[in-house]
């Protein structure tokens, strides 16, 4: 672990010293993702601009989506340049902050489609229960740059690293869902689980339209 992290701070050293302006891709602002996406209706919930300023993204999306009995929390991180200290924050980090503990986790390989007529393909992404006092949240969150998506933060920070190499990008995303966990044991949280990821299946093929390849 001592080896990984001083590996990451030479390559955000590295990172930083690179002076190049990085290319800026057309994309559509994220704060025009759909507000209906199927059955759920979309909130948006503004973030104070000081946590904003410690996120240090260019652009973010923080919005909770109904249905006629769920709701599901969907936050999107979007870096421009990831060169000036202006990391991505894991939730690892984040969620513990805001009081939530996390009591279990693993990872999902999901089926996933980009817009038509991309074929479907599977990803990886993180699976986490969280807990503050009753209450029980299932997370599911992923990194992505470049038509890339990478459940380890670690090799997120790896592929930002080579990308400023090979193609002086160091762009990328954070995308976060989170919904309750209604009722105790495994069953409450394979449904929350499910219609966690179901939900991941329907805005996924829409984040390409805002998150630049």
């Amino acid at each position: 672990m001592l080896f990984l992290s001083l590996c990451f701070l030479s390559a955000s050293a590295f990172i930083a010293k690179m002076s190049k302006t990085e290319p800026v891709f057309i994309r559509e602002p994220l704060a025009q993702l759909p507000l209906k996406i199927g059955a759920w209706q979309g909130r948006d919930f503004d973030i104070e601009e000081r946590i904003v300023a410690v996120l240090g993204v260019q652009d973010y999306l923080n919005r909770s989506y109904y249905s006629s009995n769920a709701v599901v929390s969907l936050y999107v991180g979007f870096y421009q340049t990831q060169r000036q200290g202006s990391t991505m924050h894991s939730p690892m980090n984040c969620l513990p902050g805001a009081g939530w503990d996390p009591v279990d986790r693993s990872q999902l390989s999901i089926p996933v489609t980009a817009e038509p007529p991309a074929p479907t393909r599977m990803i990886n992404i993180n699976r986490i229960v969280i807990q503050k006092g009753m209450d029980r949240q299932i997370a599911l969150y992923w990194y992505q740059a470049h038509g890339r998506v990478v459940a380890s933060e670690y090799w997120g920070k790896i592929y930002t690293v080579l990308d400023a190499m090979r193609m002086n990008r160091t762009d990328g995303s954070l995308v976060r869902v989170i919904t309750q966990i209604v009722g105790s044991g495994p069953e409450g949280e394979q449904t929350a689980q499910t219609l966690a990821v179901e939900f991941v299946q329907s805005i996924f093929p829409l984040l390409s339209r805002h998150l630049p390849d």
